[in-house]
């Protein structure tokens, strides 16, 4: 859950719906929280990032299995040994 805390804000920064009721230069404790259960970003960002994954894996039909990258990176390496 989203939580925004404020301490010692000023009454005149507040809209002035929330300013009824409140002493003109006081300050007030001000918490604001989202309600219901607000969307991870971290998960969206993760499941957005998968889906760009599967898009760009079902337009590539340049597969290798791992048998062959494994040889490749050997090969890649064995160059430097000479």
């Amino acid at each position: 859950m989203n939580k925004i805390v404020r301490e010692h804000y000023p009454v005149e920064n507040l809209p002035a719906d929330l300013r009824e009721g409140l002493e003109a230069g006081s300050t007030v404790r001000v918490v604001v929280e989202m309600e219901g259960d607000a969307p991870n970003p971290a998960k969206a960002s993760f499941e957005d990032f998968m889906k760009k994954v599967e898009a760009y894996r079902s337009q590539d039909d340049r597969r290798v299995t791992t048998a062959e990258a494994v040889a490749r990176i050997r090969e890649l390496r064995d160059e430097w040994d000479d």
